[in-house]
């Protein structure tokens, strides 16, 4: 009979391969629907003219870099094919533009720049003056351009230079101003020949479908206003991209939309005009913001941008962009759709879909050099952004592979339940050990008297007190311990080395001979009388050397902070314990936890070089092929942390812990060997979450930064690129709705207690950010108990474990401030940056709210 599994794979295979295409194909159609040709009037025949700036790609009047004259005739011979004329905007920049204009056949309107220096001044007029006199293709003449809209020159001054040079030289002369300036000073019409109108609806706000009837109603009012003086519209036009201004976006399409509409209706309304401009001029995004460089109808490069005829496509390379995108995911997306074929399909499709799109964001992103032109400075934040961008796809990738795990499984392939054990079965030994330190006294006794009322006869219990000076807290226990019977021994180690660790450690040398398993027991749980009963037959199979139960706690209902910090706790242990299950990948815990004797032995105790030495022994255990069975029933109660510092200390422990073991075990997390590739990603990408605490603090630090940058050096520094800034606010949303999905899936409790778990877990972003990087600069940390029922000591104030946080918080509250006040919310980046610093706010807003409710609920408890 032959084996049907080859055709099983082979079907499964052929499945995967279909899925994959499918999403492929479904994101080269997305990528069609977004660049779908817009349909716009087509242009033919010459444009009246162009404004004319001949700066090269990296050229720039700032620095005094200046273009050649083969670098002019090369741009007037491109325009010479366009337009009948060019407008320039000073004669001394490039005083061969005449000349060259002239063998070309293009008329000149020749600009002197104006601006508040008078020697300048006194020249350029000069200059000018003398170009016209010389060169007969100079048609008009230009003196300024939005001098008194700048506010350079007073009206009184403007006349003065209008007249001279109206009384030198033969051509119309004018000046260059909006119309509110020539509105506002009506006398200004009086000295110039012709009235030059700058229209740029963009600079308005007005959305490009109005923008057309916006600038023709300028155009009327003016003619209205002042109806015997011509009227020349000197600037008009559309960039092509930058920061979006109030109902304005600027991009290709647009662009190509306002000109196009433009030409015709100028044509069929005898209108005289300059389009602003032929070609992009980086150079100026360092004077006047992003869309500054960008509104040519020509690239930096001198390659038009868009057709004037047919339809016009926003990105004209998105055909290739869309199949490097599909072709960089396509066989991830096989791989993973064949290697989860358990999952159902919708799934399947969904992570899929997260492949590609992360694949397209990379595509996205890499084109970026191609689209904009980036200065120093955008590189440096290209060159950090990048990073962080891969690093915000790789921790949303595994975010989402454990809720597709989660939501879309058909069942866990490693469920472990209580065990029923038959009457002659034979009971292994166990002893318990449970450490304390400065443990309030009639708490552990509650853990003592739970301990002898297990339904289980052979065990003993270890009670390790270590480094407890006060013999008003040690001294109870130890008597209680001996009321208890001789299955209770109790030693007191003072002092002792190795934190907890140790003085497990000392534990093994006193344990029964007897004993197979060792079990280890918080000081604050009640256990249930059958833990061991109903598990202990899981070491009847060899490989088991761990079986765990969740972490669970009492006592918390009618308690605000406990209530929600027991939510936060049962988290992890209701969806990230049975995702790691799955690939014998636990985190070994330090209670309710039972482990083969001989393995824990054998592989040399309990470490005491990380504070961490519950998670360091389940690795390595599985470095030896062992198995770790997770039981998720509760099989005892503690308590959780007393106040928010004990919560916060806690948790930046067991960061710190888990980059010792990093640092420790590297070479098994990332080289093959005898952990299991699931094991190995489960090692590596498990913390990924608390790295992104860490990136977070990083991030949040380089915001305040550069926001601190743009607001007192807004010439140099810039909001970031939408382009940039999107992925990370899908980031943050996507990652808060995986969170509250899967908390309402698998966690029992009400949407208000979601959402407080949700608080006390943002709560802790800066908690373990800092442990994160002191464990990967420090290569020993100290062992901070965690303060459960009471503190023996003096309770913190209200505050105290958050001022950094507070710190932080009033930072970015400030920085939202600072972009209000001087961007407003006329940006479309603008408005995202401070989305995202609010955004980035949020954890430190909770760690206020997490530590006043534990301030609160502790005063009605005391």
């Amino acid at each position: 009979m032959s084996n049907p599994q080859p055709v099983v794979v082979q079907k499964s295979l052929w499945s995967a391969i279909l899925l994959a295409l499918v999403v492929a194909l479904l994101n080269i159609a997305l990528w069609a629907f977004i660049n779908r040709p817009a349909q716009i009037p087509n242009w033919e025949g010459k444009i009246e003219g162009f404004a004319f700036n001949a700066f090269q790609r990296y050229q720039s009047p700032l620095r005094a870099n200046y273009p050649n004259e083969d670098e002019l005739a090369s741009d007037l011979r491109i325009l010479a094919k366009h337009a009948k004329r060019v407008r320039t905007y000073s004669s001394l920049e490039s005083a061969a533009i005449p000349r060259l204009a002239r063998d070309l056949g293009l008329d000149v309107m020749a600009g002197a720049w104006l601006d508040r220096r008078t020697e300048h001044n006194e020249i350029e007029l000069e200059a000018v003056i003398s170009a016209a006199r010389r060169w007969p293709n100079i048609d008009r003449v230009m003196i300024g351009n939005e001098t008194m809209l700048r506010d350079d020159l007073n009206l009184t001054q403007m006349i003065d230079y209008l007249d001279r040079a109206r009384a030198a030289i033969r051509q119309p002369v004018s000046t260059a101003e909006p119309i509110h300036i020539w509105i506002k000073y009506p006398e200004l019409v009086n000295h110039v020949d012709f009235i030059t109108l700058h229209l740029l609806p963009y600079w308005e706000g007005i959305p490009r479908k109005d923008a057309i009837g916006f600038a023709i109603g300028n155009y009327n009012e003016l003619r209205r206003l002042y109806p015997h003086k011509k009227i020349v519209i000197g600037e008009i036009g559309w960039p092509s991209y930058g920061d979006r201004k109030k109902f304005a976006d600027p991009t290709l399409a647009d662009e190509a939309h306002f000109i196009r509409e433009w030409l015709n209706v100028a044509r069929d309304q005898g209108l005289d005009y300059y389009i602003m401009e032929a070609f992009d001029q980086p150079w100026k995004e360092e004077i006047g913001g992003r869309a500054e460089a960008y509104w040519g109808v020509f690239g930096a490069d001198r390659n038009p941008k868009f057709s004037m005829v047919g339809p016009v496509i926003e990105d004209p390379s998105w055909p290739w962009k869309a199949l490097a995108a599909s072709a960089l995911a396509l066989f991830p997306m096989i791989w993973f759709a064949w290697a989860f074929t358990r999952f159902r399909v919708a799934g399947r499709l969904f992570f899929l879909g997260l492949i590609q799109l992360s694949a397209g964001v990379l595509v996205w992103s890499t084109t970026v050099p191609y689209t904009f032109y980036l200065d120093p400075i955008d590189w440096a934040m290209l060159g950090v952004l990048m990073p962080a961008q891969l690093a915000i796809i790789g921790i949303l990738l595994i975010n989402a592979f454990e809720f597709t795990e989660v939501i879309w499984r058909r069942s866990w392939l490693r469920g472990f339940g209580l065990l029923t054990p038959a009457p002659d079965e034979r009971q292994p030994f166990v002893s318990i050990h449970l450490a304390c330190c400065n443990e309030p006294p009639e708490m552990v006794i509650l853990t003592l008297d739970s301990l002898a009322a297990l339904d289980y006869e052979n065990f003993e219990v270890l009670v390790l007190d270590n480094n407890t000076k006060n013999e008003d807290v040690w001294k109870p226990v130890e008597e209680h311990c001996a009321k208890l019977g001789p299955k209770f021994r109790f030693f007191h180690l003072n002092p002792w080395p190795g934190f907890k660790a140790g003085a497990l450690n000392f534990g093994l040398t006193q344990t029964d001979p007897r004993a197979e398993v060792v079990a280890a027991v918080d000081a604050d749980y009640a256990v249930r009388a059958d833990w061991l009963k109903a598990l202990t037959g899981y070491f009847h199979n060899p490989k088991v050397a761990v079986v765990q139960c969740p972490q669970a706690h009492r006592d918390w209902e009618h308690n605000e902070f406990r209530r929600m910090t027991n939510w936060e706790y049962d988290g992890f242990f209701r969806i990230g314990m049975h995702h790691r299950n799955e690939r014998n990948a636990i985190i070994q815990h330090g209670t309710m936890t039972m482990v083969r004797r001989d393995a824990l032995e054998r592989t040399g105790n309990w470490s005491e070089w990380t504070i961490c030495e519950d998670a360091e022994l389940g690795l390595r255990l599985m470095q030896e092929g062992l198995e770790l069975v997770y039981v998720d029933e509760i099989m005892g109660r503690g308590l959780t942390p007393a106040d928010f510092t004990a919560y916060k200390s806690q948790r930046y422990r067991w960061a710190f812990g888990a980059m010792q073991i990093l640092k420790g075990r590297w070479s098994w997390l990332t080289r093959k060997g005898p952990l299991s590739a699931g094991q190995r990603f489960h090692f590596l990408t498990g913390w990924f979450s608390w790295f992104a605490d860490a990136l977070h603090l990083v991030f949040t630090l380089m915001a305040l930064i550069w926001t601190a940058l743009m607001l007192s050096l807004p010439k140099y520094f810039n909001l970031p690129l939408q382009l940039f800034l999107v992925p990370i606010m899908g980031f943050f949303i996507s990652k808060a709705v995986f969170g509250i999905a899967l908390y309402r899936v698998r966690v029992p409790c009400s949407w208000k207690d979601t959402l407080m778990a949700s608080i006390a877990s943002m709560a802790l972003s800066h908690a373990i950010a800092r442990g994160i990087f002191m464990g990967l600069i420090k290569k020993k940390g100290e062992f901070v108990r965690t303060a459960k029922s009471r503190r023996l000591s003096k309770r913190p104030s209200a505050f105290s474990s958050v001022r950094e946080e507070l710190l932080m918080f009033i930072a970015l509250i400030s920085a939202i401030v600072g972009m209000m006040i001087t961007f407003g919310f006329q940006y479309t980046e603008g408005e995202l940056w401070m989305i995202i610093l609010g955004a980035q706010a949020i954890p430190y807003v909770s760690a206020l709210i997490g530590a006043w409710i534990a301030h609160k609920s502790g005063e009605k408890a005391g």
